[in-house]
């Protein structure tokens, strides 16, 4: 994560200097249908520049930072609600469970376990799960598997979730909050996006174990897994489920269910979210038999976790408010708009999709990505006559797919750092999948744009 930090702020020093260096210009804004300003494609005129002060930099970010205090608050309490489900050993047990009863039908237990993790993550990010990722690999070797499927249900699995962003906090959330869109608007097409793409996966990993089973020695990983006795383990070794690891599944899924209502039925903002989690882990701490004390100290613990992401947030949001202030925004925008203007209109919205993936390479952090972009992409689709759920979606894909390949992604370094899998021996299973993901992520987008998603 620190990298992270660093790469941000390269990127702020060097828009602060585009301030000085390119022209600023601005477009007319006017209100739609809705009430909603959008930019004027006809009304765009390049004005005197208003170079930033890199000494006023650090007041930026405070400002950044004071104006999205409720995403950040979000984060941390997710983080939190999610450290007291996991202590709880309620994940543990179920994964167990399912893996003593369909270890003899892998084309069972793993599209279970895959879409178990995929809507868990539609609230979390995989990274939370970088600490569980040997108890699945344990539980996957046990069945005669490599460790790759056992990362990958992890990473694949939660990967569907994250990307797709039903229910996502740290990206879909701050993407409609910069696109003046309300929460988790939009959930209908992203559910079906959520399913199209869990089938996807759970084919690919699905035959990819299949063969592995057959013969092991086609594997990656056949010579290194043959080695590590670490991360061998018996099924029935894991505690088994009991009525208070029950109770705590059945409150994380209620807490699901009331964000979804409360977003959709009741105008839920970031703040009633927010609050959610709290209660959250309050309940989960007190099915666990935990004491007030213990309750507060690993609330607290899961919070401090999540303060790096939360952080930056506020960082990369500063880039956007330095861009705004020296009048550049509408710059890149008018320029992108030409280029993109080029494409034949059915690819407009894969092409916006494309570009996301390529920033996704500079700035890994979903919700620092969502601030960075969105101000960008929301006028850009305005002019590019797409609709502010399908900038969404681009971004959503954009960032979510590129994770799983990069080198300097949390998540991936997390899991298959924790499960000794080399970069290279993940790499040689992942990039089929990755341009599957890509193909399908395309086609998605054009479906979206055909059906005026979110219009």
């Amino acid at each position: 994560m620190p990298h992270t930090f660093v790469i941000i702020f390269i990127i702020i020093l060097a828009v602060t200097a585009l301030t000085w260096i390119i022209p600023a210009g601005k477009y007319v804004r006017v209100e739609n249908a809705a009430g909603v300003k959008v930019v004027d494609p006809t009304q765009f005129s390049f004005v005197d520049r208003t170079p930033v002060n890199p000494l006023l930099i650090p007041l930026y970010i405070v400002q950044s930072i004071s104006k999205r205090i409720d995403l950040m608050m979000v984060i941390l309490f997710s983080g939190g609600a999610f450290t007291l489900i996991t202590k709880s050993g309620a994940l543990h047990a179920v994964v167990a469970k399912v893996a003593k009863v369909f270890q003899d039908k892998l084309y069972i237990f793993i599209p279970i376990m895959t879409t178990t993790f995929a809507l868990i993550c539609t609230t979390q990010g995989v990274n939370q799960f970088i600490a569980f990722a040997p108890v699945i690999v344990m539980i996957t070797r046990a069945m005669g598997l490599d460790s790759i499927v056992g990362a990958s249900i992890i990473l694949l699995g939660g990967c569907v979730g994250f990307t797709t962003g039903t229910l996502n906090p740290s990206t879909t959330l701050i993407a409609q909050e910069v696109a003046e869109l309300p929460a988790f608007s939009g959930i209908e097409y992203r559910a079906v996006c959520f399913v199209v793409f869990d089938i996807i996966t759970n084919v690919y990993l699905v035959h990819y174990a299949l063969k592995i089973r057959k013969n092991p020695e086609l594997s990656p990983m056949y010579d290194l897994d043959s080695k590590n006795d670490e991360l061998k383990a018996d099924i029935d070794s894991f505690a088994p489920m009991d009525a208070r690891k029950a109770l705590v599944l059945v409150a994380f899924v209620a807490s699901l269910v009331a964000i979804v209502y409360g977003s959709i039925a009741l105008g839920w903002g970031m703040p009633e979210i927010a609050a959610v989690f709290i209660g959250l882990a309050i309940v989960v701490g007190l099915i666990a038999g935990e004491t007030p004390s213990e309750i507060s100290r690993d609330f607290s613990d899961g919070c401090k976790k999540m303060l790096n992401a939360a952080l930056i947030i506020g960082l990369a949001m500063s880039i956007s408010t330095i861009m705004t202030a020296g009048n550049i925004t509408d710059t890149v925008v008018w320029a992108l708009s030409s280029a993109l203007s080029q494409v034949p209109s059915v690819f407009m919205a894969p092409a916006m999709y494309i570009v996301d993936v390529l920033i996704s390479f500079i700035i890994v952090s979903g919700s620092g990505e969502a601030a960075a972009v969105m101000p960008i992409m929301v006028p850009l689709a305005d002019l590019l006559g797409l609709s502010r759920q399908t900038a969404v979606l681009a971004f959503n894909f954009g960032d979510g797919f590129s994770n799983y390949i990069l080198p300097h992604s949390t998540a991936l370094m997390g899991v298959t750092g924790a499960v000794n899998i080399p970069y290279d021996r993940w790499m040689r299973f992942m990039w089929k999948m990755f341009l599957i993901w890509t193909a399908a992520g395309c086609v998605m987008m054009v479906i979206a744009q055909l059906v005026g998603y979110g219009l």
